[in-house]
Formats: structure tokens, sequence, C-alpha cells
């Protein structure tokens, strides 16, 4: 009995790790929403895990004569299709993440400003000539 791997064994396999990657996605979504770090640790590791299986499998898939073979007699039509709009979905999904990750970090560098003009504000003395300077810390003085 052969241990070599079918072309129908690796696009199924494929297919089914999209799936699970699709499935992370949204979850990640989630998570990102929910402003969990521990999560998003957990979820990203497991992510990259998946995209270098993901990775191998298509590799395989790319060297696979087999494939190429029965490819071209249209043996896998509706299961590269299936793939191809997992693929557009997990796309749109990565793309939706990107988003909030980049408006999460607008709103931390907003909140920073906020705090540093707040900090600076409270902490404005004026010297014996009526000009401003930052507190204690630019006359040397340490507390």
């Amino acid at each position: 009995m052969s241990d070599k791997i079918t072309p129908q064994q690796l696009v199924s396999q494929q297919l089914s790790q999209l799936t699970q990657l699709e499935a992370i996605l949204i979850t990640e979504k989630d998570i990102l929403q929910l402003q969990n770090p521990d999560a998003l640790i957990q979820i990203t590791a497991t992510k990259n895990d998946l995209l270098m299986a993901i990775q191998s499998v298509d590799n395989a898939i790319g060297q696979s004569f087999e494939f190429k073979q029965e490819k071209l007699a249209g043996k896998f039509d509706n299961e590269l299709t299936d793939i191809q709009n997992i693929l557009e979905h997990c796309k749109v999904l990565n793309q939706t993440n990107g988003l909030i990750i980049h408006q999460s970090q607008l709103s931390v560098e907003r909140m920073k400003t906020s705090l540093l003009e707040s900090h600076n504000k409270s902490s404005m003395t004026y010297d014996s000539k009526g000009k401003t300077s930052a507190g204690l810390s630019s006359l040397g003085i340490k507390a």
C-alpha cells in the first residue's frame, strides 16, 4: 500500500484548511472587537500555524504532476471554485480585521496625545519672569 497522497486528498485537505482559516478570521474579528490581547495572541499563533500548513499543501499541489493532469481533465472544477470563493471571503475578512486594527491604533494614538497634553497642562509652571516652564523637572529638581 502506498503512502503517497492523491491529488484528491490534497485538494480536500486544502479546502478543509481554508474553511478553518475562514473560521479563525471570524473569531479574530470578534476578539479584536472585544479587545482581548491574550486571546489575540493565541488566535494569531493558531492562524500562523494554519497558514504554514496551507502553504505546505499548496506547494505539494503545485508540484504534483498528477494534479495538473486531473485539473486539465476538469476533475477538480467544483472544489477549485469552492476554494476560490473561500479565499475571496478570507481576503475580505482579513481586510476587515486590518481595518479594525488600524482604527484601534488610531484610538490609542489619540488617547496617548490627549494624556500627554493633559499631563503637560497640569505640570506647567511659571518662572520668576512669568514665562511658562514644564514643571519641576525643568528646574532640575527631582521628587
